[in-house]
């Protein structure tokens, strides 16, 4: 890239990221960002960035449940802005872009699961938080992937219903089955990013790099997680998990099996050490960008507010919010 056109963005990057402060301060604003956002905005506030909050799923959970703030900007996807705004009915929730869906979450709907549950009646719904509110409406329980375990451990049925991740549920099966004996009656739903990781991409890469141990999220196809942990190793779980083992782990070089800026995100916390990321990027999670969520913050009081704003009927919401509660007892 020409130089000088280089200079030009990264100036012009800082007059939005001034002007998001800005208008943060003056409308009473707190921004919750994922870490498959894009890195400049997983830059926190105290660190010269417009990010409040950096987590995942259950982290971004938790802290939209203790929100201090009029309104909730949320640097996620649709499921995530809506479970901030059942968690939080009094404040406004708004997101920067209603293109940023879910293939998880598109993959199952309310109706698909009462459809389930009158084939397996009495047998508990388990519905992970990638999931829309008509979809939560009908389960017993929300999960994310970082206490998916705990939560099928503390059921007494033999079975569970678990959806709609059908490559997350067998990964899970594989450890259920060995510590409690139960069976998981699963969906067929997939993540678009996390299936592109077949044990062919996985084999391939460490064979280039021998050394490396692997990184994989519960999405992952559950032949690919075997291939990954043969040999050096590495872990499969939450990006919590994924995070957590790079800063306990004494490897110097891991290959990343998940979203490509989770990469950025890991190179950020361990400089010393050396990812390899094969750049799969989520289409979802990259609609939302520094300038439209500039825009979010500046129609917040006036007529194109209505375009951000994440809203749902009260019974649905209340209904939605039973699972999510009893989810975040176990965190």
């Amino acid at each position: 890239m020409n130089p000088y056109a280089q200079a030009w963005e990264v100036n012009a990057m800082e007059e939005v990221v001034e002007e998001i402060r800005r208008l943060k301060r003056e409308k009473n604003v707190i921004i919750l960002s994922h870490f498959y956002m894009a890195p400049e905005l997983q830059v926190k506030a105290q660190d010269g960035g417009i990010a409040d909050f950096v987590g995942d799923s259950l982290g971004l959970s938790l802290a939209a449940k203790t929100a201090d703030a009029a309104h909730i900007v949320f640097c996620g996807v649709k499921f995530m802005a809506e479970t901030a705004k059942i968690l939080n009915p009094a404040k406004q929730v708004w997101l920067p872009s209603y293109e940023a869906g879910c293939s998880l979450a598109e993959s199952i709907t309310g109706a698909d699961v009462r459809q389930l549950k009158a084939r397996y009646p009495g047998v508990p719904v388990v519905a992970y938080i990638n999931t829309y509110a008509e979809t939560k409406a009908e389960a017993d329980i929300c999960c994310t992937s970082r206490n998916a375990m705990d939560i099928a451990r503390s059921f007494e049925s033999d079975q569970l219903i678990f959806l709609p991740d059908v490559f997350m549920g067998r990964n899970l099966q594989t450890r259920i089955k060995a510590e409690t004996g139960k069976e998981l009656i699963l969906w067929d739903g997939k993540c678009e990013v996390h299936e592109q990781f077949t044990p062919q991409r996985i084999s391939g890469l460490k064979l280039v790099h021998p050394k490396a141990q692997v990184l994989v999220h519960w999405e992952v196809p559950d032949d690919a997680v075997a291939e990954a942990l043969t040999g050096v190793g590495g872990v499969v779980g939450s990006t919590s998990d994924i995070i957590r083992f790079v800063g306990e782990s004494s490897n110097r070089e891991f290959i990343l099996g998940s979203e490509c800026d989770l990469g950025a995100t890991l190179r950020g916390m361990y400089p010393e050490k050396n990812f390899i990321v094969p750049c799969i990027k989520c289409p979802h999670m990259k609609q939302i960008t520094l300038q439209r969520t500039l825009h979010t913050l500046r129609a917040i009081g006036t007529d194109e507010e209505q375009n951000y704003r994440v809203s749902m009927e009260e019974e649905l919401r209340l209904r939605a919010l039973k699972p999510i509660e009893r989810m975040l007892e176990f965190s």
